[in-house]
């Protein structure tokens, strides 16, 4: 019995993590400390400037290659975030802010409001239109996340971009 229990569950846990993995995203939302809540999909990426990005070497937190990407084409996150309106009293107060962009595997990245709108980091974080000559409509992983400017790139690669929570600090 405790064999077939155990069986079931590794079927299981192996069938769960193979679903999250090929589950694509066609939208995201932008929620929490924020006067409205809104969904961008697919056709209103679109409406964004789209950047050449070039190359990426992906790498691990060690700094080790994993993989490749080509010919990255991306429209920049603090742009689709312009639309957002922050609840604040006052903008001294945005230094508290953060994002914490989620995939749908659970999968988070964070990136503080002085690091996206204060420093050089912001002009390159962008969510990906295009990789490998392939359109986010057609990628098996969309709606995908980088920051390019990066040193270990793979730590803030994000897939399947399910939403984007901002938050403050207290």
């Amino acid at each position: 019995m405790k064999k077939l229990f155990t069986l079931i569950l590794f079927v299981y846990a192996a069938n769960a993590f193979a679903q999250e993995k090929n589950q694509q995203t066609s939208k995201f939302a932008i929620v929490g400390d924020v006067e409205k809540e809104s969904v961008i999909t697919l056709d209103s990426l679109k409406q964004y400037k789209v950047s050449e990005i070039g190359d990426i070497n992906v790498t691990d937190h060690t700094g080790t290659f994993k993989h490749k990407d080509d010919k990255l084409k991306g429209v920049l996150l603090k742009d689709v975030l312009s639309h957002t309106k922050f609840k604040t009293t006052s903008p001294k107060l945005l230094s508290r802010f953060y994002f914490v962009c989620t995939g749908v595997d659970g999968y988070k990245v964070v990136y503080s409001w002085n690091e996206l709108y204060n420093t050089m980091v912001g002009d390159h974080v962008y969510i990906i239109m295009e990789k490998n000559g392939i359109s986010i409509d057609k990628m098996p992983e969309s709606i995908q996340m980088t920051s390019a400017a990066d040193m270990k790139t793979g730590r803030r690669y994000l897939h399947n971009l399910d939403k984007i929570v901002v938050a403050q600090v207290q």
